[in-house]
């Protein structure tokens, strides 16, 4: 009795390892927030989860979603997709248009009342940036929230973003436990 429930034990561990292995390595992946290019939604040192089924896939993508995305071999960014394939981005009076639709930005509310001097966000068309009128397929247009402090798709360094460099969207902030959120 003592060798079938031995057998049992190790049988249950080597399948909650390889269960655990294929969650980590294929569904969720916890990463640490590397600079403040997104406060303040997301903070230096936040740690998060990112869910990575699906994420090569623009039907997966969502405008508004914060991906991780390969930006060199070496370096990672996350940023908010903003503009999807086929899309006319424009900001105005820190206003953001989306085919000459008005769209709110509400995670930028606060941080647009603690700022001083001018607007969160330029005033730009998509065509300053990349000298496309549209955001070309397969590829995303994002940004960090924190405006005018993030290095994204308005860089000629970075440009737009192809769907197959993406890591996976964020979807749980849970360290340190005081900034636990849903990421939205």
């Amino acid at each position: 009795m003592k060798r079938k429930e031995i057998f049992s034990w190790i049988k249950s561990i080597i399948i909650a390892c390889i269960l655990a292995f294929v969650v980590r390595e294929y569904v969720l992946a916890p990463i640490v927030v590397n600079g403040k290019s997104m406060m303040p939604t997301l903070k230096n040192n936040e740690h998060i989860i990112l869910n990575e089924m699906g994420k090569n896939k623009v039907d997966n993508i969502k405008r508004f979603d914060i991906i991780v995305f390969h930006a060199t071999k070496e370096k990672d960014y996350i940023k908010r997709v903003i503009g999807l394939p086929g899309d006319h981005i424009e900001y105005r009076k820190d206003k953001l248009y989306i085919n000459g639709k008005k769209y709110e930005e509400p995670y930028l509310d606060q941080y647009k009342k603690e700022i001083v001097i001018g607007p969160l966000t330029e005033d730009f068309k998509l065509e300053d940036y990349t000298g496309s009128e549209t955001v070309p397929e397969g590829q995303l247009f994002v940004m960090g929230d924190n405006r005018k402090n993030s290095l994204d798709s308005r860089s000629p360094r970075v440009g737009t973003i192809s769907v197959d460099k993406i890591v996976g969207k964020a979807k749980l902030a849970y360290w340190p436990l005081k900034e636990f959120q849903w990421i939205k």
